[in-house]
């Protein structure tokens, strides 16, 4: 019996043993196992603002009449009463600190699209604070301390705040300065003269076995009416920097300068820029592309939530028309001179070009934080899709993640320090792209369609999906928090194509006061 009971107790103790070597594990979908009760919580990353320059900003958001062409005048929402909002420009190392006083009637937030910011930062109502109510002030602050073209954004009702203007860009020059003798920030947006009449029906080929949306009547986060099956075509007018080409003013340069330009898309569609003379694609993101290749008259399509940086030697050749190609309307008022100060006149030939900027040969190859050779702590498999409801008069749609959406949405769970990979497929049976957005971390471009990349290190926070398309991303989960990772066209977003990565052993800091009308999308 004594025996017994000394083999029963070499059992247990050899049971807890093993369990405590546990490591977490993925399943097929990615979540992690739960690891043991007694690891210790990780907290939000800190702020250490001591010793740093602090660049403090208000910014109000309110409501102007904004001229965007010729003919038509709106009634935008701001942040300083201009579209896009004021620039805010630090160095990098430098703490930023913005103070905004909400005067619209509805809440709003900020959200830092593309920057590293600790969670409590994060601009997002329902997950890291309640949004800021009319008439109420709420701080930010943070360190930026990664270099390059950011933008910022209300996250309390994106889908229709950010189509009112609700925008601005944040440019974090490096420390040693930036290699350019002109610095221009294009932002790309699209808006809806109300012209339009109703969505043509007609073209509804293959749209049969997309299933049902039973439940999906209203999750349109639209407060003045549902967004599902939003008709695009109805965007009819197509800006830079809230101007249509005839409101705007020319860039001007000088022979022999090297000519930085920062690309932001703050819209909903893709837009093909044509840049008519020889460029370069330095930066992705924000994030720095190694050797880059001069490419000639190429078009770059950037998608929403995309930053591109290119710089070009203003040769003394002649002025030129960056402009955007494109079926639609509006098309034709995406564009912008560069003219010479000094110049006679004289204009380039604008020409045609077939060729595009590839994203997965860019630069030349260099070492990169990962490969996919790698082991991963974990792999997740993002199934990105979307349904339909035929069955009433008015068109539904709903778009998923791996057939769920927000917030029903399984979040992917790690663990601070997992190496992570994700697969994302564009399976949606609408035709429709995905610009998929990670808040809190950049993730480095592994492959596309089973092709590893080729040329420099992709490190972007944005990736465009189109259909049929498969990537794999990679990320390190060193900023401990909640975080959304969600479709840019905010269309799809708030009809469910969002997901929440979350943190293990994450100490929360934030509760949902019950008191505010949190829209997270």
């Amino acid at each position: 019996m004594k025996k017994f009971f000394m083999f029963i107790i070499v059992i247990g103790i050899a049971f807890l043993a093993a369990c405590s070597q546990q490591s977490s594990q993925t399943d097929d979908k990615g979540e992690k196992a739960e690891k043991n009760a007694s690891e210790e919580t990780v907290q939000v990353k800190s702020i250490d603002t001591e010793g740093k320059k602090i660049n403090e900003i208000n910014l109000t958001a309110k409501e102007v009449e904004w001229t965007l062409s010729p003919d038509k005048t709106i009634t935008a929402w701001t942040y300083n009463g201009t579209v896009p909002g004021e620039q805010i420009r630090v160095k990098e190392g430098e703490v930023v600190k913005v103070n905004l006083k909400n005067e619209l009637d509805k809440p709003v937030s900020i959200h830092w699209h593309g920057v590293p910011v600790p969670n409590t930062e994060d601009g997002i109502p329902g997950v890291t604070q309640d949004a800021v109510v009319p008439g109420k002030t709420y701080t930010y602050e943070f360190v930026a301390d990664v270099s390059g073209t950011y933008w910022y954004h209300s996250h309390q009702n994106g889908v229709e705040q950010l189509d009112k203007g609700l925008y601005g860009t944040l440019i974090v020059e490096p420390k040693d300065g930036i290699d350019a003798d002109r610095d221009y920030t294009l932002v790309l947006d699209e808006w809806e003269s109300g012209d339009h009449g109703e969505m043509d029906m007609g073209n509804m080929d293959g749209m049969e076995d997309m299933g049902d949306m039973e439940g999906m009547e209203d999750q349109s986060g639209s407060e003045e009416g549902g967004m599902m099956g939003h008709d695009m075509s109805s965007y009819d007018i197509f800006t830079i920097n809230g101007k249509t080409y005839e409101e705007n003013k020319p860039l001007k340069v000088k022979k022999g300068e090297k000519v930085k330009l920062r690309f932001v898309n703050a819209g909903y569609m893709a837009h093909k820029i044509h840049i008519p003379v020889d460029y370069k694609v330095t930066h992705v993101d924000g994030q720095k592309v190694n050797e880059p290749e001069v490419q000639q008259s190429s078009i770059l399509e950037i998608a929403p939530g995309e930053r591109y940086d290119i710089e070009f030697v203003a040769d003394g050749s002649g002025d030129f028309t960056i402009d955007t190609h494109g079926e639609m309307e509006g098309a034709k008022d995406m564009k912008m001179d560069v003219v010479y100060e000094d110049g006679n006149g004289k204009k380039l030939d604008h020409g045609e070009s077939a060729d595009k900027v590839d994203l997965t040969k860019l630069g030349e190859s260099a070492e990169a934080p990962f490969s996919l050779d790698d082991e991963f702590d974990v792999e997740y498999t993002m199934d990105l899709g979307a349904t339909m409801d035929m069955s009433n008069e008015e068109m539904g749609m709903a778009w998923t993640i791996n057939d769920k959406t927000y917030p029903d949405v399984p979040p992917l769970k790690i663990d601070k320090g997992d190496k992570v990979k994700v697969t994302l497929t564009n399976n949606s049976k609408d035709d429709s792209t995905h610009p998929m957005h990670l808040h809190g971390h950049f993730f480095q471009v592994l492959s596309k369609n089973g092709k590893p990349l080729e040329g420099s290190p992709i490190i972007k926070d944005t990736l465009n999906v189109k259909p049929g398309e498969t990537y794999e991303v990679a990320f390190l989960a060193d900023n401990p928090g909640n975080w959304l990772f969600h479709c840019h066209d905010l269309h799809h977003a708030s009809n469910g194509m969002v997901m929440l990565v979350k943190y293990n052993n994450f100490e929360g800091f934030y509760k949902d006061t019950g008191k505010v009308d949190n829209k997270p999308e």
